[in-house]
């Protein structure tokens, strides 16, 4: 049997060596400083002696293996939690779900805006331990927000939630957050309140309320419609009743004035106006003697009358 194994020469071994010490350095120069992006701070721990130190965006160099370095957003980042998958920080449905003061439930989408305030980077890394900022997010954040929006939406009711008070809701959970999380080192900017998710049966309850409602004030527009209408015609007959007394009473005057002005003769006159051409015979009362005709003929051919 043949042995083939050849011992490497020394040149093979040295050029091994070189590899290796070229790989080592590299490792080590790699490892020696971390980019800070735009947008960050970096926080620099030096493990043998605890200190703590903030650096700004661009290079930060570390002792490997001593040092450690870790970046925080003093930009705005916005962490999401809502029903529709892909949406979310979280895959599927990962709205929150909310209690009311009557005790039933809905599920709300809610969107939160911060960052890291600068001056407590180095409080933020000392107290989650240098975990990274995704970490915290699906811890601590996670946690504040679902417990801070439950707390709020306990104290109101249902109609408060998903109508005309739901502008107070937001505003109690963003002070509240504030709070909590500025113990922590982060800012709260902004939060907004998404859609808000009904079980099936409360949806059909407010609708079917809802349409009660537009129902009644509908009846009370159709009630208010008929009285101004009632109050028109009403206004209309006295406008028009209160015209005929005037117009009456201003015949009645003038009539009274007339039959003060008339004189007998203005009446005879009168008279005249309307006779026919007829001569009476004779004429009585109050109305102008006409003469005899026949009797006057008569005296003046000598004949008696009849």
């Amino acid at each position: 049997m043949t042995d083939d194994y050849r011992a490497p020469t020394p040149a093979a071994l040295a050029s091994g060596a070189m590899l290796a010490l070229v790989l080592f350095v590299v490792a080590a120069v790699w490892a020696s400083f971390t980019i800070i992006q735009p947008g960050n701070v970096g926080v620099v721990f030096n493990r043998w002696s605890g200190a703590l130190k903030t650096v700004g965006q661009g290079v930060a160099w570390r002792i490997p293996w001593i040092t450690q370095v870790q970046s925080y957003p003093i930009a705005l980042r916005t962490y999401t939690m809502v029903r529709r998958g892909g949406e979310g920080s979280e895959r599927g449905d990962d709205s929150i779900d909310l209690p009311t003061k009557e005790g039933q439930h809905i599920r709300q989408d809610i969107s939160v805006t911060y960052n890291t305030s600068q001056d407590k980077a180095a409080d933020v890394f000392r107290s989650f331990r240098g975990a990274d900022i995704s970490d915290i997010e699906a811890t601590f954040i996670r946690r504040t927000i679902i417990t801070v929006s439950q707390n709020a939406a306990g104290q109101m009711s249902l109609t408060d939630l998903i109508s005309n008070q739901r502008g107070m809701l937001q505003e109690n959970i963003q002070g509240d957050l504030q709070r909590e999380m500025n113990k922590m080192g982060f800012v709260v900017d902004k939060v907004n309140l998404g859609a808000s998710h009904l079980p099936d049966a409360i949806e059909k309850q407010m609708q079917q309320k809802m349409a009660a409602q537009q129902q009644a004030q509908q009846a009370d527009y159709e009630l208010q419609r008929q009285q101004t209408l009632a109050k028109a015609k009403v206004a209309e007959a006295e406008g028009e009743a209160q015209s005929t007394l005037v117009k009456a009473k201003a015949q009645a005057e003038a009539n009274s004035l007339l039959q003060q002005t008339l004189s007998p003769l203005l009446i005879q006159n009168k008279a005249i106006e309307r006779w026919n051409g007829t001569l009476p015979q004779f004429t009585g009362g109050g109305a102008m003697p006409f003469l005899n005709l026949k009797e006057l003929n008569s005296d003046a051919h000598g004949t008696p009358a009849h």
